[in-house]
C-alpha cells in the first residue's frame, strides 16, 4: 500500500522537512507569495523546491514525480505560448540526486505517456519550454487521458487566462487507494488535479480526474481538493475563500 511505502520511505530518507509554511525560492509563482503546505507528513521527505523561469516545482523523491507544479499563468504569456512551436527536449533533471529522479529509462516501454505538469502550452519561449520537458514536472500518464480530456483542461485553462488577464495554476499528482503501480522508479498517480485561481475573484477550483482512459472528471472546491490529496495548497487563504467555486470552463474532450 503506499500509506506503508510512504511510511518507510519516510522513515529510511533521513529528517523531515519543515511543513515548508514560507515563501520558497520562488513567491511569484504562488498566491501571495506562499508556497504550499504539505499537511501530510509522510509526504515531507526527501522533497526538493526547484525554480524555473515562468513555473516552480516541488519534487518528490520518493514518487520521483512532482507533488506540483505551480504557475503564476499571464494572458501575455499564453499568446506568446501560442506561437511557439513545439520542439521536444525531455531530460532528467540534474539538479537533483541520481537516487531521487526519474530517468528517461523508468518511463521507455512503460505504456505511459510522460505527462507535463506545467504544460509545455503555457511556456511563452525556447528556454522556458526547454525546462517543461524536465522529468521533474512529469509524472506518468495514461496516454488516452493525457492526449484528450487533460489536453482540454489545458486548454481551457488557457482561455481562461486570457479573459482573466493572469491566474495562477497548480497541477499535480495523487497517489490514493492502496494498489500502486511503478514504472521503473517512478510512482504512477492514480487521480491527477490542476487547480486554478483567479486573483480578480478571490475565489479558486480544481478540476480532478482519474489517470485513465475516461471523458469523466469532477470540479472541487479548493478545501475539497486539499482534503483529498494532504496538501494546503492556497495557505493564503481563508477558509470560506476555499469554499467558494471559481466558476470553471466545461471541458469537451479532444476529437482522436
Amino acid at each position: 500500500m503506499l500509506h506503508t511505502f510512504l511510511s518507510r520511505a519516510a522513515l529510511t530518507g533521513g529528517l523531515l522537512l519543515s511543513a515548508l509554511a514560507h515563501a520558497g525560492g520562488c513567491p511569484a509563482h504562488y498566491v501571495d507569495g506562499r508556497l504550499p503546505e504539505i499537511r501530510n507528513q509522510k509526504m515531507l521527505s526527501a522533497t526538493q523546491e526547484l525554480c524555473y523561469g515562468v513555473f516552480g516545482v516541488m519534487h518528490s523523491g520518493l514518487t520521483r514525480t512532482p507533488l506540483w507544479s505551480a504557475e503564476h499563468l499571464t494572458a501575455d504569456n499564453v499568446t506568446a505560448a501560442s506561437d511557439l512551436s513545439r520542439e521536444n527536449s525531455f531530460h532528467a533533471e540534474q539538479q537533483l540526486p541520481a537516487g531521487q529522479r526519474a530517468e528517461l529509462s523508468d518511463y521507455a516501454r512503460s505504456g505511459f505517456d510522460r505527462g507535463h505538469m506545467a504544460p509545455n502550452g503555457d511556456m511563452p519561449d525556447r528556454s522556458s519550454q526547454h525546462e517543461s520537458f524536465t522529468l521533474a514536472n512529469m509524472v506518468p500518464q495514461n496516454g488516452e487521458n493525457n492526449r484528450h480530456i487533460w489536453a482540454g483542461i489545458e486548454g481551457a485553462v488557457r482561455k481562461l487566462t486570457k479573459k482573466e488577464g493572469d491566474l495562477y495554476v497548480i497541477t499535480g499528482p495523487a497517489f490514493i487507494g492502496g494498489d500502486v503501480q511503478k514504472i521503473g522508479n517512478v510512482l504512477v498517480p492514480s487521480h491527477l488535479y490542476k487547480l486554478v485561481y483567479s486573483p480578480r475573484q478571490r475565489a479558486g477550483a480544481a478540476y480532478f480526474i482519474e489517470n485513465k482512459a475516461t471523458s469523466d472528471y469532477e470540479m472541487l472546491t479548493v478545501a475539497q481538493l486539499e482534503s483529498r490529496i494532504g496538501i494546503d495548497l492556497l495557505p493564503s487563504l481563508s477558509a470560506q475563500q476555499k469554499t467558494t467555486l471559481l466558476r470553471l470552463p466545461a471541458i469537451r474532450q479532444r476529437k482522436r
